[in-house]
């Protein structure tokens, strides 16, 4: 399976679907893959650009994403709406991998990303790899989990730091949500209000500039 480009899963979500926090409060944190390419002499990393955002910080960094396992599914899920869409697949799998971000040491607050990370696809009739959303209409889907801690430069301080699409992976009592993300009022304070009022149709376009903002292109 190592023979295929799995480029384009991280960077099928639209950002204001991507949520992550910071530190054991919970604080928002954005992060936005800018560019990832399968790097020549090493089929299984993969070289990442992008930036995050905490709080009005915005600081780029460079890695890579390693895979370690890619696993077939024994039992595969068949959608729950446009079956069609996906007749004639030939499997889910899962890749099981690691990744290492080190955000630029001249920027504001720097430090280093590192963690494990999994992400889904499946292979079509036509043996592409596809983004797996075979059951984005079920309670709870997600994809792209990634699991680890952001350490500073500056004095080793260490934070855990988890992100994903759709929801967060293992965010304790952050997420209170049972259909679909939603955070718990205590977080709301750490840049989680404008998820809040989109929820609940309060300050709507505001909250709707905040979420769609593309904010890696400042």
């Amino acid at each position: 399976m190592i023979k295929h480009n799995f480029s384009t899963l991280f960077k099928q979500t639209d950002n204001s679907e991507v949520f992550g926090f910071i530190g054991d409060n919970y604080q928002r944190l954005r992060i936005k893959i800018i560019s990832i390419t399968k790097d020549a002499p090493l089929a299984d990393t993969y070289n990442v650009y992008g930036k995050s955002q905490i709080k009005d910080n915005i600081v780029e960094f460079r890695g890579t994403l390693e895979i370690v396992h890619i696993r077939k599914l024994l039992i595969t899920q068949h959608g729950c709406e446009d079956e069609d869409k996906y007749k004639g697949f030939k499997g889910e799998f899962v890749i099981l991998g690691n990744y290492k971000l080190l955000e630029n040491k001249n920027q504001k607050y720097p430090g280093v990303f590192q963690g494990s990370f999994r992400s889904d696809f499946f292979l079509d009739k036509n043996n592409k790899v596809i983004y797996d959303d075979i059951e984005n209409c079920s309670d709870g889907y997600t994809n792209n989990q990634f699991v680890g801690q952001w350490t500073s430069y500056k004095n080793n301080l260490v934070k855990r730091c988890n992100w994903g699409d759709y929801r967060i992976p293992n965010s304790g009592d952050f997420d209170i949500g049972a259909a679909e993300f939603s955070p718990d009022d205590k977080y709301l304070k750490n840049g989680w209000q404008s998820i809040r009022d989109l929820m609940t149709n309060q300050n709507n376009e505001k909250a709707k500039q905040v979420e769609e903002a593309k904010w890696w292109a400042e």
